[in-house]
């Protein structure tokens, strides 16, 4: 006997700049088991006009109208705005694809919602390699945590920690070292900058136990992470470079990896952790 199919997952999507626009496009195009409802965008009218291509283009509500529409919501947004998005589908029950994780280490409260309704708040792996190596090796023992973050200058220009600091980067001419301490402390100062840290120290051994260290590099072009793990298991380092999207801010691979998220939640066959 062959079982009914289950009803498409109905996708809402919270922010539409570089990230949410490519994800709306994607979903638009097919991904199975999924299917984008609605968007809300802080400019609505020029929302309208970028989702005006979309071969099934969705209304751009306020962020308080999407969760009657949708079972997931794809959180896009300025880091500020997450507990206004999230908290309505937590409440219900309902799912929270979060990007700006550094924000969840500032309200937390929305961790202990989703556990008290059985909701889920989903990080995907965004600009981390070998998040699932992390994973797995918190099963055992982590015995260190290290991260070494380098960035384009432009990307890093105007973030709250730099400004209450007086750092100065824009004419640097060789690479500086901003900040070293913990993705917790970072979530503050580089609000729109270091989620992938919190993703990282999440998965592993926590926000005050990891160790992070920042650096302006006016000779690059890519987001640099490098990041080492001792564990019980087993010790590895790991390297990547991403490419900017249009927000210097965010690469390129963060909506990759939201869309790919999408993919496997009803996915026949699941590969990874």
């Amino acid at each position: 006997m062959i079982a009914l199919a289950k009803p498409p997952l109905r996708i809402a999507i919270a922010g539409l700049g570089a990230v949410g626009l490519q994800v709306a496009r994607a979903l638009d195009a097919g991904i199975p088991g999924c299917e984008l409802v609605a968007v809300s965008a802080r400019d609505r009218e020029a929302a309208a006009a970028r989702l005006s291509t979309l071969r099934r283009p969705v209304p751009v509500l306020e962020i308080a109208a999407l969760e009657p529409m949708a079972d997931l919501v794809i959180e896009c947004a300025p880091a500020a705005l997450l507990p206004e998005i999230a908290e309505p589908f937590l409440a219900a029950g309902k799912s929270v694809v979060v990007l700006s994780a550094g924000a969840l280490l500032q309200h937390e409260m929305l961790i202990e919602l989703a556990r008290q309704t059985e909701g889920q708040i989903i990080v995907p792996t965004g600009a981390l390699l070998g998040l699932d190596a992390v994973l797995a090796a918190a099963e055992g023992e982590i015995r260190a945590v290290r991260m070494v973050t380098r960035k384009p200058v432009r990307g890093l220009v105007g973030a709250p920690y730099l400004v209450e600091h007086n750092i100065a980067i824009d004419d640097i001419r060789e690479p500086l070292r901003i900040f070293n301490g913990t993705p917790r402390e970072a979530a503050v100062g580089f609000p729109a900058n270091l989620n992938v840290a919190v993703a990282l120290s999440l998965a592993g051994i926590g926000p005050d136990r990891t160790t992070l260290e920042i650096w302006a590099d006016p000779a690059l072009t890519r987001n640099t992470h490098r990041i080492e793990v001792e564990a019980d298991s087993a010790s590895f380092s790991m390297t990547i470079e991403n490419i900017p999207s249009e927000n210097p801010k965010t690469g390129k691979i963060t909506a990759l990896s939201v869309i790919a998220c999408l993919r496997k939640l009803r996915a026949p066959l699941r590969v990874g952790t």
